[in-house]
């Protein structure tokens, strides 16, 4: 057994809104966890690593991510199983060296991220963050996400039950359900509903019953309202998130993914490349984001950090940018991280060991140059060293 003890760093260590000067902590090896931090003089340990005066944050946890997802592809291509696992593989590595240690798959094209954690679990997929897995998600028929590859076609709730039981014998830690049409389908809209109040109570019921969770793309009305019926454990997008479904959301301790990324690239970069109505629906809807999203965060709904990464323009390198965009909903800095460090962390249920710099928990950190307290954009460096369990992969 060896211990590493990190010292001369500022640390974040995402619980609350203050760094500490002059930081170290000591990290166990083969067990990749916190098992000693101060300030000032560390304790000795078999080996020590000088940060130089740099600042330490952990890792980020992005729960919203299409690892099989092509963002180039924007007329939404279909590739093969093998080209999708080699996406997914050069996608995940792309995460962890922007700060990503830990994701939520969020609908992934042929299973691919529950075939490669396997993987991951036997050490064939170096350089890649943890993952919860999601598989495909379960959309209605002729609905948002329907495709010969990335999805579950279901009509009913025995359809729903059936599906969902079979995604869990099949390796699948969470549940993807698809409440509202969205923004990249050409025949839908963020106001359509799609699947019933009674097919995603189903699969919450089965969710629940293996303390997994389920999330809701949801981005407009009454597909939001519908899901918190349903009692998803969180709304993806939610744009247009009401006032009294934002109450319902606090009462319910459901949690909201805002995705502000996704919606903002589009119409930032896909003018003349995009169809014009895809262009059109993202546009539109951010203003209005932007009220409903501040509305809700001042009523106290528990924010978490996701991206969408996958999605026209939305590289796998920019969640670091979703924090900036947070705190135009009001947020301090600090507390746009926590929606990463703590939020995110608990929507998955791993925070006890995972999310923030506490003793007791992996040591997945990443070193910046500059304070992410003072400005968000320090987040965004793209040389930053970047650590899982105390070993450093970028």
């Amino acid at each position: 057994m060896t211990k590493t003890t990190f010292f001369n760093f500022t640390l974040f260590d995402g619980t609350n809104d203050q760094n500490q000067a002059n930081a170290w902590f000591t990290v166990d090896d083969p067990s990749g966890k916190l098992v000693d931090r101060g300030q000032g003089t560390p304790t000795p340990a078999d080996a020590t690593v000088d940060l130089n005066g740099q600042y330490v944050m952990p890792g980020f946890m992005n729960v919203h991510v299409h690892v099989t997802a092509d963002t180039q592809a924007l007329q939404g291509k279909e590739h093969s199983e093998a080209e999708a696992g080699v996406l997914a593989f050069t996608n995940l590595q792309t995460l962890l060296k922007s700060g990503v240690t830990y994701v939520r798959g969020c609908g992934t094209g042929y299973d691919a991220d529950v075939k490669l954690k396997k993987l991951q679990q036997s050490g064939q997929l170096p350089h890649t963050p943890h993952m919860l897995t999601s598989g495909k998600a379960f959309s209605m028929t002729g609905g948002h996400g329907d495709s010969p590859h990335g999805g579950h076609a279901v009509d009913s709730p025995d359809e729903m039950r059936k599906a969902v039981r079979t995604a869990f014998k099949n390796g699948a830690e969470s549940i993807k359900v698809m409440a509202t049409g969205g923004v990249m389908t050409p025949n839908d809209f963020m106001e359509d509903a799609q699947l019933s109040v009674a097919e995603m109570h189903v699969a919450v019921e089965e969710a629940h019953h293996k303390r997994r969770v389920v999330a809701a793309h949801a981005e407009g009305n009454p597909g939001i309202q519908n899901a918190l019926d349903a009692g998803v454990d969180s709304v993806e997008h939610g744009f247009y998130v009401t006032e009294d479904e934002a109450k319902q959301m606090v009462k319910q301790g459901t949690y909201l993914t805002p995705t502000l990324i996704a919606e903002w690239v589009i119409p930032e970069q896909g003018h003349g490349v995009l169809p014009d109505w895809e262009v059109k629906k993202a546009a539109d809807a951010l203003d209005d984001t932007y009220v409903n999203m501040r509305r809700a965060f001042q009523l106290g709904v528990k924010f978490t950090c996701g991206t969408d990464a996958g999605t026209p323009f939305n590289g796998f390198d920019l969640t670091p940018s979703e924090f900036g965009l947070l705190t135009k909903l009001g947020m301090t800095p600090a507390q746009a991280y926590q929606c990463s460090t703590l939020n995110s962390a608990a929507l998955m249920g791993v925070d006890q060991e995972y999310g923030t710099l506490e003793v007791g928990k992996f040591a997945d950190f990443q070193v910046l140059k500059a304070d992410p307290l003072a400005d968000t954009a320090n987040v965004v460096q793209t040389d930053k060293q970047v650590y899982l369990g105390g070993h450093r992969e970028f």
